[in-house]
């Protein structure tokens, strides 16, 4: 039995301590929310919070979260961070086919809630590695720069 928190709530699961929190998070909590992609922690896709730092869930086996916050595309709205983000990619109409956009969300609200104000080079640094294949790089880069105006 291995127990982590998860948007704020504790959560014991019966696995083995190796599978990655990707699974975790999605076949045994049935939180679809976060998506596997590469598998191999490249393309952004699995991207969660671990205590607020954008963490790679695919890679990462579970038994090494530990006592550490996890907090998922279906938890980040509780965030102010996580709010402006998500209006902005609503506003914006950031999202094309969606499948990359969690992981996105992820890392652009983890942006802001270190760096209010980031600048073209903050975003390209904190964006970098999340992959788009349908190339919304622009609106994404919009819906950073508008949901910082509005904090």
């Amino acid at each position: 039995m291995i127990s982590i928190q998860v948007n704020g709530e504790q959560r014991d699961v019966e696995i083995d301590g190796d599978t990655p929190l990707l699974w975790v998070l999605r076949d045994v909590l049935a939180m679809t929310g976060t998506k596997f992609g590469c598998g191999i922690a490249q393309c952004g896709a699995c991207t969660v919070h671990i205590d607020g730092v954008p963490t790679r869930s695919c890679r990462l086996p579970v038994s090494q979260v530990g006592d550490r916050a996890v907090t998922t595309i279906e938890g980040v709205g509780a965030t102010s961070a996580g709010r402006r983000i998500q209006k902005a990619w609503l506003d914006l109409e950031v999202i094309q086919c969606g499948y990359c956009q969690s992981g996105q969300i992820m890392a652009a609200s983890a942006l802001l809630a270190t760096n209010p104000s980031p600048d073209d080079a903050d975003i390209d640094a904190a964006m970098s590695g999340n992959i788009c294949r349908c190339g919304t790089y622009v609106r994404i880069r919009e819906g950073i720069k508008q949901a910082a105006r509005h904090g």
